[in-house]
């Protein structure tokens, strides 16, 4: 929820004016999806005797929000498009074991999450493309350059190919992320 309001913050009307008031709209939508997550997953913690913060969470994200504080178009490839396209490829392997464990209620509660991811991650292919247009940059190219300028985590296989091509990645951008530089 603070991610998604982070875009909006960090790149102003004012100082970004190749990002359309659609840009921000979104990201406002995307904060109140993140926030209906967060109560769903809490509300099952609770059923489970445990609350938000009993268990250790690492920073990945927030930690290349910093490293992409400078650059909408950056950050739209490093965190929608690489950081929470992780989340796609994890989810359905997360809610198998799940299932196998018995925990119908949380693998149907990351069934929500995952409809909803595949549209956050699709905007942030939608403003990456359309940063990349506006510069003059072949998007699909240009995201390869910089996970490898950025030394970020290269997606590993497998991949959820399905959910990726519904966010907006292609066929072939899948193929050629899918052969690691």
């Amino acid at each position: 929820m603070n991610l998604a309001l982070d875009h909006i913050v960090r790149f102003p009307a004012g100082t970004f004016p190749q990002l359309p008031r659609e840009y921000y709209a979104d990201w406002i939508e995307v904060a109140a999806e993140e926030a209906m997550h967060f109560e769903l997953l809490r509300t099952r913690l609770q059923s489970l005797n445990h609350d938000y913060g009993d268990f250790p969470a690492h920073a990945g994200l927030w930690e290349m929000a910093e490293k992409t504080a400078h650059d909408p178009l950056t950050r739209m490839a490093l965190i929608p498009r690489l950081l929470e396209a992780r989340g796609l490829d994890a989810t359905p392997p997360i809610q198998q074991r799940l299932e196998e464990a018995g925990d119908e209620a949380s693998a149907l509660a990351l069934d929500i999450i995952l409809r909803d991811e595949i549209g956050h991650v699709g905007l942030g292919d939608r403003w990456f493309r359309h940063l990349c247009a506006t510069a003059g940059l072949e998007p699909e190219a240009h995201y390869r350059q910089l996970l490898l300028h950025y030394r970020a985590p290269w997606p590993q296989a497998p991949m959820n190919d399905a959910a990726r091509l519904q966010a907006g990645f292609s066929a072939a951008e899948l193929a050629a992320l899918a052969k690691k530089m």
